[in-house]
């Protein structure tokens, strides 16, 4: 029975943690209704999650802690959202020229999702997304080298940024891990919003691709600038109005 009991508490934090990375984040009265428990018992549960870096607790509920996190477990977050989204982003993928790739685990998945190309440059700064395009045909991939950040996966440091600076790029595709439709995107750390900045700065056309859990909201460190990127590729269906404060002149949503 204490098993069982340790085994439900444990699944509810899991979900817990999940809800408060959501766009809205996690309240107390809610939860409790949801797991048919005492909002002192969520309560608690939002204490200790914060005491393990996971949360951060607001009025009324909690957030999720902006932190690095390791790149398998960020890889296995609202994977079917990034497999939407590269399916979605693989059309804006050019045949050949030069192109950027960030470190995050969505850019990665698009990695994933190319075909062969007729003879196109990538460059990246991140491990796991330069050992996706190595074998592809029609691909030259191009890792940054720099230091190598050890929980996210990605380099980062002068060498990176000197590096990436030293290329001009006919477009950068980027995902974040907030973004806001007045202040931009954001990143865990301005080790991470490094590269993101160099390479954007470098760029034609940047292509933003994003699940709808980060919107609307900020992270850490900035990274992209609000007016920067031309497109903005989430699950979402391009109508959805949760959409509606990124809507520019000149942004095509998919």
């Amino acid at each position: 029975m204490a098993l069982s009991g340790n085994l439900d508490a444990q699944r509810r934090r899991d979900e817990l943690v999940e809800m408060a990375a959501g766009p809205h984040g996690v309240m107390i009265d809610a939860a409790a209704e949801m797991f048919a428990v005492s909002s002192m018992t969520i309560r608690r549960d939002l204490l200790e999650l914060e005491a393990e870096g996971l949360v951060r607790r607001v009025r009324g509920g909690a957030t999720a802690a902006p932190r690095a996190r390791p790149f398998d477990a960020r890889r296995a977050i609202r994977a079917t959202a990034k497999r939407v989204i590269a399916e979605k982003a693989r059309a804006l993928v050019p045949e050949t020229g030069t192109i950027a790739f960030d470190a995050s685990t969505t850019i990665s998945t698009l990695a994933s999702a190319l075909g062969p190309r007729a003879d196109l440059a990538v460059y990246t700064n991140g491990l796991e997304t330069f050992q996706t395009l190595l074998p592809l045909d029609g691909i030259t991939a191009v890792l940054s080298g720099g230091t190598a950040e050890p929980t996210t996966g990605s380099f980062i440091g002068p060498l990176a940024r000197q590096s990436l600076g030293s290329v001009y790029y006919d477009a950068f595709f980027a995902s974040a891990d907030a973004a806001d439709p007045a202040d931009g995107t954001s990143e865990v750390s301005p080790e991470e919003a490094e590269p993101k900045r160099v390479m954007a700065a470098q760029s034609r056309t940047i292509v933003l691709c994003i699940d709808s859990s980060k919107l609307g909201r900020r992270s850490v460190a900035r990274a992209l600038g609000a007016a920067e990127y031309t497109a903005l590729v989430t699950e979402l269906d391009p109508s959805d109005p949760r959409l509606d404060p990124f809507r520019t002149a000149d942004r095509e949503i998919l």
